[in-house]
């Protein structure tokens, strides 16, 4: 089976495959991003990061930033408005009908995730939360933020890290991502702790050093692109032998030079009088939930090896997920940082517990602002919904939730209703009058996230604003956001 994937001309086919069970799995790519941005503002031009020219575009992107400035005025700012960075990915993703659903960010730590539009009624019970480690836990340079959610039924956890950095701490940035691991708490039954999740990738600037060799050898090793002579010397590698909790998690092969640490704009390593020794600092791990141990492996008294940590093999196995690395790499052509950015590009295989959204809406009839418009909604599966339940109407190419026109209560304006279908009413003054391709998206206040989307539609110009002539002192609130969204 074939899905044609819409927007702006990118299309894609995805391919069902079927494990050794017999399971009808579905691949989905995923696109990851590290970079330390050393406080830089952001590049005019990220198509080559985000693979955009690719012929297999990505559903989901997850992109994790460290020392992304947070000088006093501009982070207030960005509280109040998008920062930079969010704004660069969000106009350069939303026109390719991507989607920002979530995003996270405690001082110079940023976390972005954006899926096409297709599958965002299909993420729920998302989530974000950080740790504090630098300074005795209270300050927020170093540490990790998360976002996790369920994808078509299936828990994944993203945690973005900034560790303690010089080569001495190796066992003490260790010692951090297990205390962040361990404290980190969700509101979710399944899966409170990242490691309850079925899926958790692991990302940012590890600051993991190359260890015992000197310069000169670590120099030649790039010149000849043998980086596999320092494996065994990198920190991380060598933590992993030795922890527990890291052998759980996977890695591509270092086929890269080292990112860090560069002159700025430059793609030479450091030639000032500190001579720091270049280091995979920028990482990417993912870790699949270990299943449960046999029966005949288990301890008398049934305990078993660590089988308190870990989940019943029933959901497992009834709807396998895999993953599968395509490209692990760096992208040199950036150079106004002292790290390059790393990029990981994966395909994601699952059984979708669900096929379709809880929520099929659609406008009734034509819209325009010559007339009180009407919704029609209908719930296709059971869900707990609220008085703050709220339906919002967007422009084709939104860049994130917050990006709607306008929007109705679901409950404060029902107007009719029965078993099946539901009708609820926008007032014409809510409605632009210049009209334009739009589309309603259902918001749960319980689930917070989306979980309805209508296809697109359109709103027409307003007939009686272009019979008494449509001038710009005419053009309302709701009219000037479109325009503006277009500019």
């Amino acid at each position: 089976m074939s899905v044609l994937l819409s927007g702006a001309g990118m299309t894609a086919e995805r391919e069902d495959q079927e494990d050794a069970g017999g399971h009808r799995l579905e691949s989905f790519r995923l696109h990851m991003v590290t970079w330390n941005v050393a406080t830089a503002d952001p590049p005019q031009d990220v198509t080559s990061l985000l693979h955009l020219n690719s012929p297999k575009p990505a559903d989901l992107y997850v992109i994790g930033l460290q020392e992304v400035y947070s000088g006093p005025v501009r982070f207030l700012s960005d509280m109040i408005f998008d920062d930079p960075w969010s704004h660069m990915f969000m106009s350069t993703l939303a026109p390719l009908s991507y989607v920002k659903v979530s995003s996270i960010r405690m001082q110079g730590l940023l976390l972005l995730f954006f899926s096409r539009m297709e599958h965002v009624p299909f993420i729920r019970d998302i989530q974000a939360t950080y740790t504090r480690t630098g300074i005795f836990g209270y300050w927020g340079n170093k540490g990790g933020v998360s976002i996790r959610f369920s994808f078509y039924g299936h828990t994944l956890c993203f945690l973005n890290c900034h560790l303690t950095p010089h080569i001495k701490y190796a066992t003490h940035r260790v010692g951090e991502f297990e205390s962040i691991v361990e404290t980190q708490m969700f509101d979710c039954n399944k899966a409170s702790k990242i490691v309850d999740h079925r899926l958790v990738f692991w990302f940012g600037d590890l600051n993991f050093r190359i260890q015992d060799h000197g310069m000169h050898f670590i120099r030649s090793c790039l010149t000849n692109k043998t980086y596999n002579l320092l494996w065994s010397n990198d920190q991380l590698n060598m933590m992993k032998k030795k922890e527990a909790l890291l052998q759980e998690f996977e890695e591509g092969q270092l086929d890269f030079p080292p990112t860090y640490k560069f002159d700025l704009n430059s793609d030479s390593y450091d030639s000032s009088g500190k001579k720091r020794k270049p280091a995979w600092t920028d990482r990417i791990l993912w870790r699949i939930r270990p299943k449960a141990p046999p029966p005949d492996e288990q301890e008398e008294d049934g305990s078993g090896p660590d089988v308190k940590k870990i989940r019943p093999l029933d959901e497992d196995e009834e709807f396998p997920l895999k993953v599968r690395q395509e490209l692990y790499t760096s992208s040199m052509e950036f150079s106004i940082s002292d790290h390059k950015p790393v990029l990981g590009v994966f395909s994601v295989e699952l059984k979708k517990k669900f096929e379709a959204p809880l929520v099929r809406l659609q406008p009734e009839g034509d819209w325009s602002a010559d007339i009180d418009a009407m919704i029609l909604y209908s719930p296709l599966q059971p869900f707990r919904s609220s008085s703050w339940d709220w339906i919002g109407l967007y422009k084709v190419g939104f860049s994130s939730l917050s990006d709607y026109i306008t929007y109705t209560w679901v409950k404060d304006n029902e107007v009719a209703f029965n078993q099946e279908v539901m009708q609820v009413f926008i007032s014409k003054e809510e409605i632009p009058v210049r009209g334009g391709d739009c589309v309603l998206c259902y918001f749960s206040s319980i689930l917070q996230c989306i979980i309805g989307v209508s296809e697109p539609f359109k709103v027409r110009e307003s007939w009686v604003a272009t019979e008494e002539g449509l001038l710009p002192d005419r053009i309302n609130e709701l009219d000037q956001i479109t325009m503006d969204k277009d500019l």
